[in-house]
């Protein structure tokens, strides 16, 4: 772990010089020109890792979500530099004719520049906008309907604030549903801007007609799992942290704990083994793993986050192949099981080849 800690440093370093190495080059602009150029675009990467080592949460507000952002949309646009001039470099292999383009030419630079604009005011529109996703299931359990909006991956904190959030519980409560299911990260790794900030209030304010239910995610633990606890609770939030519970005597809500307590936390078969098969089985666990186990403990629909469906392209290709499903709808079996992307994001607010979204759930009877 250690020798990972310090090779994640030493890998952004050389990714840096390569690139900085190609915009050099493809600038047609004056020695001193280039080197105001390239420093400038060197100091978000010394952000991002200054706001890691060195984060000051006395410091303003505003001023911490400006590192926040800068920083962690930076380290995006550098991945996609990155993939733009190693591409631009094999065609310079393979077409003499266009080599021309990439060495003090403002038709590479302006190309290039052109292609990052679109991608990413695009990406930051699109992530904005929150996808409804509709899902209709049959489960001979239910007696009458149930509707479900499930949400994941707030990550509330500098990041995401509260005008953002007030929004999304806007849009939630318009669907009137039965139950909210909040299956994780609600917290971005901090819950002093959260505090701040006073999104508890807002919080307070997603209304369903059993309640809102909330489990812990792997980011509420890296911001100290019993202030995330704390504040979930104070937003009157019901959190389930290895916990069943009956609603209206109709059907359950199992929050299990995440695997970032994996030494602690309770088998689906210890969570499930005392209630009422005959009655339906809702489950939130935060990162979809092991989904063939949730088949086996009879759960009848669960929902799980954390995945972000890789947030940007081609990260969601990588965790294609990390997941069983990494992102949409799975049936196992009588269980089923959808992985949502997300309503928020952590870092740079952009998604490219992905969507922040919530769910709608309607559950009814086999007819």
């Amino acid at each position: 772990m250690r020798f990972q800690f310090m090779l994640f440093p030493v890998l952004v370093l050389l990714v840096v010089i390569y690139i900085y190495y190609r915009i050099w080059h493809i600038l047609p602009l004056s020695q001193l020109m280039k080197w105001l150029v390239t420093l400038a675009m060197l100091l978000p990467v010394g952000l991002f890792f200054a706001y890691i080592a060195s984060r000051n949460d006395n410091a303003s507000l505003w001023v911490n979500q400006v590192f926040s952002i800068v920083s962690t949309s930076w380290m995006i646009i550098l991945l996609y530099l990155l993939m733009t001039f190693f591409v631009t470099d094999i065609a310079r292999l393979c077409i003499p004719a266009i080599r021309p383009w990439f060495n003090n030419s403002w038709v590479g630079t302006l190309g290039i520049l052109a292609f990052m604009v679109v991608t990413f005011v695009g990406g930051n529109l699109w992530y904005h906008h929150k996808v409804r996703v509709p899902l209709n299931v049959q489960i001979d359990k239910v007696m009458k309907p149930i509707k479900v909006v499930g949400i994941s991956d707030l990550h509330l904190g500098y990041t995401i604030g509260k005008g953002e959030l007030a929004k999304w519980v806007e849009m939630i409560n318009k669907e009137q549903a039965d139950v909210i299911l909040i299956a994780g990260d609600l917290i971005d790794s901090n819950v002093v801007p959260v505090e701040k900030q006073r999104m508890y209030e807002e919080l307070g304010q997603l209304k369903a007609r059993y309640g809102v239910f909330a489990i812990l995610g792997n980011h509420d633990y890296y911001a100290d799992n019993e202030k995330s606890e704390a504040l979930i609770r104070k937003a009157g939030i019901h959190l389930l942290k290895d916990k069943a519970v009956l609603v209206d005597d109709a059907f359950y809500v199992v929050g299990r704990d995440d695997r970032a307590n994996d030494q602690n936390r309770k088998s689906l078969n210890e969570l499930t083994k005392d209630l009422d098969h005959t009655k339906p089985i809702l489950l939130m666990d935060h990162q979809p793993y092991h989904l063939d186990r949730t088949e086996a403990a009879g759960i009848d629909f669960q929902l799980s986050g954390h995945t972000h469906h890789g947030q940007i392209f081609p990260i969601n290709l990588v965790t294609d192949q990390v997941y069983e499903k990494s992102h949409g709808y799975l049936r196992k079996g009588n269980t089923h099981i959808y992985v949502t992307s997300g309503i928020g994001l952590w870092g740079g607010k952009f998604r490219i080849g992905t969507q922040s979204e919530y769910l709608v759930l309607e559950m009814a009877g086999l007819k």
